[in-house]
Order: structure tokens, then sequence, then C-alpha cells
């Protein structure tokens, strides 16, 4: 693995790097092995991506770069640079919840200043064609912050109030909650609609496609 980036600097420098290879190439100039296809693998792109930029977090609560405070996010996209799927951002609390406020939410820390790196991803392409795109550094703008923090205390909400299983992925403008677990029978504690002790679906938020199309639309001017 490498060593973390000293600085936004020298990350920027291994993301121009890598920006054009495809993911065969660069599995094989750090000798790794590409599965045959992601369905057992989801997160394997990402990791490999967190092994090569010196990703240093590993599985702790804090930004993938914690020194320098950024978190990695790859973006599947299309051959029209649009993206195949939301993003996901972090689990979402579902006990405990109430008085807790955006700013010290994770969702909030997490999505303070974000590398985003894309990644053409369409069905049809074999793994290890897949191609890497250019990185970019991204932070919300005070618009962007509001619309976020709007969906996250509305999502919330509905958590404290026990409407946890009311909530779909059409909610939110922005931000979506839905379940995330590796199968149906991975349940967590919830809020019943009583207020009572429920069992459910672990559940993530998720940037919905929608809005970071619109990031990848102003950085690169589609």
């Amino acid at each position: 693995m490498s060593l973390p980036p000293k600085n936004i600097e020298e990350l920027t420098e291994r993301c121009s790097r890598i920006a054009g290879l495809t993911l065969g190439q660069l599995a094989e100039q750090w000798q790794l092995q590409l599965p045959a296809n992601l369905q057992r693998e989801k997160g394997m792109v990402g990791q490999l991506l967190e092994l090569v930029l010196g990703a240093s977090s590993g599985s702790k609560a804090e930004p993938d770069f914690p020194h320098l405070g950024i978190e990695l996010k790859t973006l599947p996209v299309d051959s029209l640079g649009k993206p195949l799927e939301s993003t996901y951002v972090c689990v979402a609390p579902l006990t405990d919840v109430s008085g807790l406020r955006w700013q010290d939410s994770w969702v909030c820390r997490k999505l303070s200043k974000v590398l985003f790196v894309p990644v053409l991803a369409e069905r049809g392409i074999p793994l290890p064609e897949r191609q890497i795109g250019t990185a970019f550094l991204w932070s919300p703008d005070a618009q962007q912050q509001a619309l976020l923090q709007q969906d996250w205390e509305e999502l919330m909400e509905l958590i404290v109030l026990g409407g946890i299983d009311r909530i779909k992925g059409a909610h939110g403008k922005v931000l979506q909650l839905r379940p995330k677990a590796a199968n149906s029978r991975a349940l967590t504690a919830a809020i019943g609609a009583d207020g009572e002790p429920i069992q459910t679906l672990p559940r993530g938020f998720y940037l919905k496609a929608s809005f970071t199309a619109s990031l990848l639309a102003r950085q690169f001017g589609d």
C-alpha cells in the first residue's frame, strides 16, 4: 500500500498518474488479482483505489485520508459520464438519535471534503477494461449544504418518530436512505411506529445519482 499522501498536492498528483489507466493495468502495476466480477466483492474498486492513493483510515470512523480530512468516493459512470448508481455515504444511526444535530452527524463530516474518482463501469465492459477517469475534489457550497441538511433532518425526524419503514428511496432531494445489508437476515435495532423497539434492515445514507450527476456536470462543464 502507498504511504498516506503528505498533502493535497501529493494526493492530486497520484490521481493524475492513474487517470486514463484501466483497472487491469492498475492491478497489474500493484501485482493484485482482480475478481472475475463485482457481485461478491462490490467494494473492491474502492479498496483498490484506497490502496493506490494511500488512504489510511481502514474501517475507522474517520475520513479515508484523516490527516487531510478527505473522504474518497468512487463514481461508477457510463460512457457519457453519467453516474450509474447512487453513492454510499455511511451507515445511518437508527437508535439514540434524538437531539443529534446535522453539524455533528457523520454524514456532514464525511461530505465536508470528498475526492470523487469517476470509473467507467458500464455492465458490458469487462472489469479489467474499465477505465479510471479524472478525479476531482468537492466541498458542498452553501446551497448544496442546505439541501443535504434539509434531507438529513427530514429523514432523521422520520427515524425518531418511528417511521423507518415508511422511508422510500424517493424521499429527499439529494440524499436518500436505503437498506444496506448483505442479506435479509442481517437485522438491527430501530424504533417502531408506537415507540417500541423493533428489528429492521440496517440503512445507509446515499447521495442520489441526480445529485452526483450535477457535480460532474459542474466540474467538467457538460
